[in-house]
């Protein structure tokens, strides 16, 4: 078995509304080999991983899967399992795969994932082992396990961020991490908010600055008389014992850059302890503070929004005594806790035997191999910080006033919106002024898993009380409209997105033209997928996003946001199939339906009532339907009205609503620019699509109607049915590359024919199926008068010619043969159908690339050429 290709999908895709990984694998002759005639094969990789016997396999039972393998199953789905079973080994809670033939040998597997480079290195891992059984050629699997839980424990999200995460989604806020860097964004365009931990982008970066500098914030909270340690810099070693004799004994030294406790050296009681102290964290860093040193309990306070929102009385980490044991083995003990893991993966913290430890016990006359007695308390460590193996015990409620006070002008002090402040005093209630307690530190980027997992008391849900204030107590997102279907796709979403930018919103489009934040193109392009999606979602400055969401995106990297507000479904007919295994009309249903599925829960799908295909796909879309139609007889859209839902209809050649049995004239056809005194049918269609989910988006009537009014042919709907007048000819582009692209399209321009010609520039992308490119060509010839076929520079796999022989074959069939011509380039076909043309003849032409055509019809020299509108 060997990977062929791997395929990330980061958000919902066509196998599963999770995060899942497609590889393609060349099975090498296996097959049609079940995996009980390979010999030991069944037995070793159950040895290996017993986490099979526990997968069900389609039978409702744990050892289904152990049966499969006893009946006689494939490598492709064996695969599969094994890298279920590897993750949740390594504690991932995922479940869901697949393994599916694409031809012969070759197959695909589908996985969910929580981490991709996890994911793909436990997936290299169970080719690996696959491959090594029917070799019979071991591998070291749990070397390489261990090598795999080394890189999760890098990507696992830490529980500070994902508690913020976790409070977004519970709001209905989408999280977005930014490339594999551990910093997220809530929610999309502005109404985005980045978080690292628990720094925000509206964190004071001085703040975080300052509070780095352990010396310059005492002098800061001093300066506002908030009491703290006295102490100075010290820069060697006769300073250093200067200013102990000043301060007296017992002393703390601590670095003046540092977080997490590390190199703070507590309780040194003699001269003897400190110099010894100071040489050793002289390894670390020259910059070193000394303090006086206090009794008390160690407290951290949580501050948000200059306001006091959990509070955690912190723990030292400690073992109790059996009489039996050693310290090094009661501290085994105490790792093995569930609830314990490296850094910051879990609630708690492994504790390290480490120098610090042994410096502990051995200020205690003690050392690891110590046994304490049955009941006694051994301390391992000074300080107290989760991060070193402390607990936590929440306080909260104890906190008093005056405390809460001292903490909230700390945290003004420095100017943080949000950090840890740490106080040492007896007692939390009591003022700290009245019992010689002091703030230690003010930190930024504080961990709050301390306060989300308190080893005793409530839990304070700080995450939310960090995402209320990135939205000021108001969490919500920008509107989300995706626009799916064969054809209309472009023109509908460009209607939706003028009618926002009319309403003065900053809105964003993507399309098969480009990305563009309202008038202005970002990008210049197919930008109808996963990445142009993102562009949109994760700038700063769009209020709405209107995407248009393509079949190919789709397949190959499914949707670039969470839920959208509207999704519309213009049509579904036959195109593309035969690319990336979407084979018939089901499985092209099967793939726009997504776009339907994923909408919020007060979401509409907007559904185009008198297309088949779109029909059968309702059953799968659970949120609430708007459907249009041309006739307000039709049988959805009087099931709307009867219950008193959205439709969208035409009545009288007018575009009408009726919404909770309120009938809305939103305009006469004649005044819709783009349907060209109602010649255009199809672009009422879009219309109609577009009014459907402007309606669901709540937009006022009036804005549709004035919105829809000013929409142009030629200056908002570029390259779809844009008309010139040519020295007396109409030279009309259109992109138009598909079956019912072209019926539509050549259709209603038949309706402009008199006694003039028809003259067509026509081309197929090269992706089609022969049948398609045929058909075409048999279209074409109905009713065009003259045919010049062209190619698209873009051949997508076609070899020079081949596009337009199919093409030519499939004309002169049904044509007369002086009638067809073929000119590769389209500049060329056009210059050759106006050189054949004659005063009010209409030439058509179906572009690849717009500009250079624009630029032909523009700067050749002419008497006017007038755009219509």
């Amino acid at each position: 078995m060997k990977i062929v290709k791997k395929r990330i999908y980061e958000g919902k895709n066509i196998y599963s509304h999770k995060k899942c990984i497609r590889i393609d694998v060349d099975l090498e002759g296996y097959s049609e080999i079940p995996s009980k005639k390979i010999p030991n094969f069944n037995f070793n990789i159950v040895e290996i991983l017993p986490e099979l016997k526990k997968h069900r396999c389609g039978i409702d039972e744990e050892g289904g899967f152990v049966k499969r393998l006893e009946e006689g199953t494939y490598l492709a789905h064996i695969c599969e399992h094994c890298i279920i079973a590897i993750q949740n080994i390594l504690g991932m809670d995922v479940s869901y795969g697949k393994a599916r033939e694409i031809k012969g040998e070759l197959y695909y597997i589908i996985v969910q994932y929580e981490y991709e480079n996890t994911a793909i290195e436990i997936i290299n891992l169970a080719v690996d082992l696959i491959n090594s059984l029917i070799k019979s050629s071991p591998i070291n699997f749990n070397g390489r396990l261990q090598e795999i839980k080394q890189t999760l424990q890098r990507e696992t999200i830490g529980p500070s961020t994902k508690s913020i995460c976790d409070a977004a989604k519970n709001y209905g806020l989408p999280v977005t991490e930014l490339g594999k860097s551990g910093i997220y964004q809530i929610g999309y365009g502005k109404q985005g908010r980045i978080i690292e931990a628990a720094i925000s982008n509206k964190t004071n970066c001085v703040g975080v600055d300052i509070s780095c500098d352990k010396f310059l914030t005492k002098q800061l909270l001093d300066i506002q008389n908030i009491p703290v340690a006295e102490g100075r810099k010290v820069f060697n070693i006769i300073g250093l014992l200067r200013e102990a004799e000043f301060i007296g004994y017992p002393v703390v030294i601590k670095p003046q850059y540092g977080n997490k406790g590390k190199g703070v050296m507590l309780n040194l009681k003699n001269e003897k302890e400190l110099i010894k102290a100071y040489t050793s964290l002289l390894k670390i860093t020259k910059d070193i503070i000394i303090e006086k040193y206090v009794k008390g309990n160690d407290y951290r306070i949580c501050v948000v929004d200059y306001k006091v929102v959990a509070a955690s009385l912190r723990v030292v980490p400690f073992v109790i005594g059996d009489g039996k044991s050693n310290i090094k083995a009661l501290i085994n003990i105490l790792n093995n806790d569930p609830l314990r893991g490296q850094d910051h993966e879990k609630p708690l913290t492994t504790i390290k035997f480490d120098k610090e430890l042994c410096n502990c016990l051995y200020r205690q006359n003690m050392s690891l191999d110590y046994i304490p007695n049955k009941g006694e308390k051994v301390i391992l460590r000074e300080n107290a910080n989760l991060s070193t193996g402390g607990i936590a015990v929440d306080c909260t409620d104890d906190v008093c006033d005056e405390n809460i006070d001292y903490c909230i002008r700390a945290a003004k002090a420095l100017g943080l919106d949000i950090c840890g402040v740490d106080i040492c005093t007896e007692d939390i209630s009591i003022p700290i002024d009245k019992q010689n307690g002091i703030v230690m530190e003010v930190n930024a980027a504080p961990g709050i898993r301390m306060h989300h997992f308190p080893s005793q008391g409530k839990k304070r849900d700080v995450g939310k009380a960090i995402v209320d204030m990135l939205y000021e107590g108001r969490p919500s997102n920008i509107p989300v409209i995706s626009v799916t279907g064969t054809n209309g796709k472009t023109t509908t979403t460009r209607m939706i997105g003028h009618v926002l930018k009319m309403m003065g919103m900053t809105t964003g489009i993507t399309s098969t033209d480009g990305i563009y934040i309202n008038d202005k193109c970002i990008h210049k392009g197919d930008d109808s997928g996963f990445n142009s999606a993102k562009t949109l979602l994760l700038n700063r400055d769009v209020e709405a996003v209107v995407l248009e969401t393509a079949r190919g995106g789709l397949v190959r990297r499914g949707l670039a946001y969470d839920l959208a507000d509207v999704a519309v479904i213009t049509n579904i007919t036959n195109d593309h199939l035969g690319l990336d295994g979407i084979d018939s009309m089901e499985d092209l249903m099967f793939v726009k339906s997504l776009v339907g599925e994923e909408v919020k829960e007060n979401g509409y799908t907007v559904i185009n009532a008198d297309d088949k295909y779109s029909k059968r796909i309702l059953d799968r879309i659970s949120c609430e339907k708007i459907y249009f139609s041309k006739s307000k007889d039709n049988e959805l859209i009087k099931e709307n009205i009867n219950d008193g839902k959205i439709a969208v209809f035409i009545e009288d050649n007018n575009i009408c609503v009726i919404n909770n049995h309120r009938k809305y004239l939103i305009m006469s056809i004649d005044e819709l620019p783009i349907s060209y005194n109602g010649i255009l049918t199809y672009n009422i269609e879009n219309a109609m699509a577009a009014c459907a989910a402007l309606v669901g988006l709540n937009i006022d009537y009036c804005m549709i109607s004035k919105g829809f009014s000013d929409f142009m042919p030629c200056d908002d709907n570029e390259g779809r049915f844009n008309m010139f007048e040519y020295y007396g000819r109409k030279v009309i582009l259109d992109y138009g590359h598909n079956i019912e692209g072209y019926k539509a399209v050549l259709s209603c321009i038949n309706k402009l024919k008199t006694k003039n010609r028809l003259i067509g520039v026509v081309g197929v992308p090269g992706d089609r199926q022969d049948n398609v490119i045929k058909e075409i060509g048999e279209i074409c010839c109905e009713y065009l008068d003259e045919i010049i076929i062209k190619e698209d520079e873009d051949r997508r796999g076609r070899s020079i010619g081949e596009v337009s022989q199919l093409l030519k074959i499939s004309m002169l069939k049904n044509s007369n043969k002086k009638n067809v011509k073929v000119y590769l380039d389209e500049v060329d076909a056009l210059e050759y159908a106006i050189k054949i043309s004659k005063k009010d003849d209409i030439i058509i032409v179906f572009y690849e690339n717009i500009e250079p055509l624009l630029n032909y019809i523009n700067n050749n020299e002419q008497e006017r050429i007038n755009k219509m509108s």
